[in-house]
């Protein structure tokens, strides 16, 4: 099949409910036998997705780079990242997935911080490595939540699976490891500026590009903006917002039916010229090269 579909073509909903707090746990590769979505095509979805890969076998691919399936990876994909499998049909583990609005966007808590550090990590790798020991403690977590999925319609249902939910991404991040990113402690200042600007940065990408502008909105220096982004990332701030926006750049040209012309409008560029010179610069290619 085809993979490069168009974008509007590769949803896959599964916020399907007026309430949003729909959960599921499913298992791998029972899941690709049943799903009607062909899963090694590039696609998107509208929710988050936890998958746990429990032995090793096969690639996955997220937003144009390619991850060796290996024992005991969990990969958070968040709603708008592009992915597919190579072969679904290898993958054994397990897969959870939740609406964006079980986690909530409320500044210094613990779940916006889950929400900026553990999904949203477009400038980092999107997976975390676990021990036996703590997979032990998951599959517990997970246990427990199959039981509960059976008590559709009782009283507290949803309340019981969303805190099952809370307490296995907080295991993860107390005990996974990550390779190639920097620990963020909540505890800090300065980690939890960096977590309010990556918010800021998803949902100002097509009208922001500058770091005085993020330091103006986030009542901040640019200079201790930038010290907190470099403290986080080893990156500037203006190298992580030219990061995001040429992800974004290459997610439309590769997976859209728009023009670079559309493109760069879209992204907040006035002047196509200069979005043909930024994508040059920031991939190496130009936009109809890459397209």
């Amino acid at each position: 099949m085809e993979k490069t579909r168009q974008l509007q073509q590769m949803y896959n909903l599964v916020c399907n409910v007026p309430n949003g707090a729909n959960i599921y746990l499913l298992d791998m590769p029972q899941l690709f036998r049943d799903d009607e979505m062909d899963n090694t095509v590039p696609h998107v979805h509208t929710f988050y997705e936890i998958i746990w890969f429990q032995e090793d076998g096969g690639i996955h691919t997220i937003d144009f780079k390619q991850y060796n399936i290996v024992r005991n990876t969990l990969l958070f994909i968040s709603p708008g990242q592009v992915h597919f499998f190579d072969n679904p049909m290898m993958c054994k583990g397990v897969i959870l997935r939740f609406c964006t609005n079980i986690i909530s966007e409320v500044s210094h808590t613990e779940d916006m911080f889950i929400k900026y550090n553990m999904f949203n990590t477009y400038d980092g790798e999107p997976l975390y490595h676990i021990g036996d020991e703590t997979a032990g403690r998951l599959h517990n977590i997970t246990e427990c939540m199959r039981l509960e999925s059976m008590n559709d319609g009782v009283f507290g249902h949803t309340d019981i699976l969303m805190a099952y939910l809370k307490i296995f991404i907080i295991t993860v991040n107390r005990f996974g490891v990550q390779h190639m990113q920097h620990k963020l402690d909540e505890q800090k200042s300065s980690h939890r500026l960096f977590v309010m600007f990556r918010k800021m940065v998803e949902e100002k990408l097509t009208s922001m590009h500058t770091v005085r502008e993020y330091a103006d909105k986030l009542n901040v220096s640019a200079k201790t903006l930038a010290n907190s982004v470099v403290e986080c990332t080893g990156k500037s701030p203006l190298v992580f917002i030219n990061n995001r926006i040429a992800l974004e750049a290459k997610r439309l040209l590769k997976y859209s039916n728009m023009t670079g012309k559309e493109v760069a409008y879209h992204l907040g560029f006035d002047d196509p010229s200069y979005f043909v010179k930024f994508f040059k610069r920031e991939t190496g290619f130009l936009p109809s090269e890459f397209k």
